[in-house]
């Protein structure tokens, strides 16, 4: 029988991981990206992020339902609904104009309207489609050391238990965007014509579905998955930390990089 709230578990999670959220929303790197050569050299970093943040959600949906044939129904019908309606808002959002696409090539838009290099991700893609397994591409693409760590990180939560990855997903990768990186964006949009207006689509886009709708669905996915188990949420609750102190390293790396360029 599954318990479908754990309000006080939840509450503490959130208590016990609020120091980390607010290191990572008030970090310095946001404070340090001034031009559009700072926002390049961010966004050529965040990007993979972007693209791990969509294999640990869909490595949620492949154990979470059926991918299989032939088809069976897998768990519970609440928690199918909840990762799938996740799922369709994060791989077949709308653009700018309408058409349907995923936050990833969204992104990966909004870098090439800003001018960046997106040559090491779209390598790192390609070897991947190739065959080649994940450390294997990253080092072939040249992937800053930064974000290949990053990474790792990401795919080695892929191969826990799924109340741990949920709860990453929920806690450790929900994307924290302060006002000040939204104020930067704004100004850099304005000063720079046709050059930040896909990516400030894209942030407003993420604060309007994700920020809101999506964050109620994890919060719901990750306590039906925990089921009111103290070891679970103990478990998950360091699996945030653990999280949310790797996507800190990431802003580490960046500031490193934007410092020495």
């Amino acid at each position: 029988m599954i318990k479908t709230e754990s309000p006080d578990a939840l509450i503490q999670l959130q208590t016990d991981i609020e120091a980390l959220r607010k290191d990572l929303t008030g970090h310095t790197v946001y404070a340090r990206l001034q031009t559009l050569e700072d926002l390049q050299q961010f966004m050529q970093y965040h990007v993979y992020a972007v693209w791990d943040f969509m294999s640990l959600l869909k490595s949620l949906q492949t154990r979470l339902t059926s991918v299989i044939l032939p088809w069976l129904p897998v768990g519970d019908a609440k928690t199918r609904y909840l990762i799938n309606e996740i799922v369709l808002g994060e791989e077949s959002d709308v653009d700018d104009e309408g058409n349907y696409t995923s936050h990833f090539e969204l992104y990966l838009r909004a870098m090439q309207q800003a001018g960046c290099d997106t040559t090491a991700i779209t390598q790192l893609i390609g070897f991947l489609e190739q065959g080649f397994d994940l450390q294997t591409a990253i080092v072939k693409a040249k992937v800053p050391e930064g974000a290949a760590r990053f990474m790792r990180h990401t795919f080695k939560c892929c191969q826990q238990e799924t109340y741990i990855q949920a709860a990453v997903f929920t806690f450790g990768r929900e994307d924290l965007i302060p006002a000040m990186f939204l104020s930067l964006v704004d100004r850099l949009a304005a000063a720079h014509a046709g050059k930040a207006d896909l990516l400030r689509y894209y942030l407003n886009r993420h604060i309007e579905v994700d920020g809101d709708h999506h964050s109620h669905l994890a919060y719901e996915m990750t306590a039906r998955l925990c089921d009111g188990d103290p070891l679970r949420w103990l478990q998950a609750t360091t699996a945030a930390k653990d999280a949310l102190k790797a996507r800190i390293g990431l802003w580490d790396a960046i500031m490193t990089d934007i410092s020495a360029k």
